[in-house]
């Protein structure tokens, strides 16, 4: 049997996250909305990422993105949330 790398192993090895998630925003009519993104089917999803410097590293150095707790992303789109002021975004050093 073949060993799973660690991105390809569907359970992570830590199951208790360390704080909410790190989530893309884009500016909107009343502030900032979480980007959406495209499954392969089609469908519509938010994407919320662990490290501060994920979002900057996989969609461009000028991505914002707030911390959101996991319930609020995983709301249905479109669903009332309190905003959170967002994240500055990192600069490159």
């Amino acid at each position: 049997m073949a060993a799973l790398r660690h991105d390809d192993d569907p359970e992570p090895a830590h199951r208790f996250p360390a704080g909410p998630p790190y989530v893309p925003v884009r500016p909107g009519p009343s502030g900032c909305t979480a980007r959406l993104f495209r499954t392969p089917l089609g469908g519509r999803t938010a994407v919320g990422f662990r490290s501060a410097r994920r979002p900057a590293a996989t969609l461009g150095p000028g991505q914002a993105r707030i911390r959101l707790a996991e319930p609020a992303l995983r709301a249905p789109v479109g669903s009332a949330t309190p905003a959170p002021a967002p994240v500055p975004a990192l600069r490159a050093v």
